[in-house]
């Protein structure tokens, strides 16, 4: 049996709740409404708004009572996160589908993000065509914009629903659980700038027989990164793109704050760091206009998106002491390779910000700052030779064999 977990408000959508299970059961799914209306209970939901209130123990009539749309929901929220993981375990789910506006979308995913991955999550939203990052998190969820407001059915809305549903009956039926991996986890964080010695060391350990994830460092990348190293059972941390840390420091776009790095590293986690990318911070482009933009450091416009603003020494020297700060979270060994031929492919003899005089003065600067804990090892090579690609798999290596 297919079983989805339809998440709608029936006091303001019961049409829109009725269509969407009707299409799910025509799929041949079975359907498992949760209803966290507040307003009024309409009833034909497996689980009630009455349902969700009593899982935090409490009434709908107290909830109502709050006064406060805002703490009214999180009230919601908690109870349907508690009911929709235990309907998870005792019968198991294999998708969730809901429509919302930005209350419904703030609930829905939160009850999303609350599930495994790999269990299709599939929201239908007036905000899914901008300011998602909140509502996906790290988390495996797919947006849909509503493209007209939730407000009843008509021939846009109607298609548009009906493919949300038929998306995620499609999805459920074809699930096939692979379930976490026996191999020792490794987990590296890299952007497209130092993806040839991403591969290396990627290729090199899998042919160890470790289970690879690479995470891309453009904000989302790093926070999947880090829940990842907070809740599974991870051999190692090759973190060799450190952009997010970079824009932390100069308000970037990719910025994750100030937790990045710092997990695996208070787990005890064998961590081996590089400064892939550090040779820049990522900026919007419409900010670079004008005779000096970004105090008139130099920079590239990667794509009418993103820009890459050169660090200076000053930059770097703020880069390295918050490093420092951040690996005195442990006790436990920390490997920090620096490659003196630069930090990545903006940053090389046919990059568009090459200063070949910052790798060395960061590295002596880190030398300089890191705790005894710390092993800096400066590599005559540019990041993404393999010279340098090698050098990190033997700390790796050795770090999982110490462990």
């Amino acid at each position: 049996m297919t079983n989805i977990l339809l998440i709608v408000t029936q006091d303001t959508k019961q049409e829109e709740a009725a269509f969407l299970r009707d299409c799910l059961e025509d799929a041949g799914c079975n359907v498992i409404h949760l209803d966290p209306s507040v307003r009024k209970t309409i009833g034909g939901a497996e689980i009630s708004p009455k349902d969700v209130a009593a899982a935090t123990g409490t009434t709908l009539e107290d909830i109502r009572a709050i006064g406060h749309e805002g703490k009214i929901q999180g009230v919601m929220i908690e109870g349907a996160v508690k009911l929709a993981l235990e309907v998870h375990a005792k019968h198991g789910l294999q998708g969730v589908l809901s429509i919302g506006g930005s209350m419904g979308t703030t609930l829905s995913t939160q009850v999303m993000q609350a599930l495994p991955y790999g269990i299709p999550k599939v929201m239908i939203s007036t905000l899914a065509s901008g300011m998602t990052e909140g509502f996906v998190g790290v988390k495996d969820i797919t947006m849909m914009n509503s493209v007209c407001d939730i407000s009843g059915l008509n021939s846009i809305s109607h298609e548009i629903f009906r493919s949300g549903a038929y998306g995620v009956a499609g999805m459920a039926k074809n699930l096939k659980p692979v379930g976490e991996s026996e191999k020792p986890l490794v987990l590296m964080s890299t952007l497209g700038t130092t993806e040839t010695t991403m591969r290396s060391v990627r290729e090199a350990l899998e042919a160890d027989g470790c289970e690879v994830m690479v995470f891309h460092s453009t904000g989302n990348g790093g926070r999947t990164l880090e829940a990842l190293a907070a809740e599974r059972d991870v051999a190692a941390i090759v973190d060799m793109s450190l952009v997010e840390i970079n824009d932390f420091l100069h308000d970037g776009i990719c910025a994750v704050g100030p937790e990045r790095g710092t997990t695996g590293l208070k787990r005890g986690i064998p961590t081996i760091f590089a400064p892939g990318n550090v040779d820049f911070y990522v900026m919007p482009t419409q900010l670079a206009t004008g005779d000096a933009p970004f105090d008139g450091r130099r920079y590239h416009i990667h794509n009418i998106a993103l820009t890459a603003v050169r660090t200076t020494e000053a930059d770097l020297d703020i880069l390295a002491d918050h490093l420092a700060g951040m690996m005195k979270e442990t006790d436990e060994p920390v490997s920090f390779f620096i490659p003196l031929g630069g930090f990545s492919d903006h940053d090389s003899t046919v990059g568009n910000l090459y200063e070949p005089s910052l790798p060395p003065l960061f590295a002596e600067k880190c030398k300089a700052v890191m705790p005894s804990n710390v092993a800096v090892t400066a590599v005559d090579a540019h990041i993404n030779d393999q010279v340098f690609a090698d050098a990190m798999v033997a700390a790796v290596r050795a770090a999982i064999q110490k462990n």
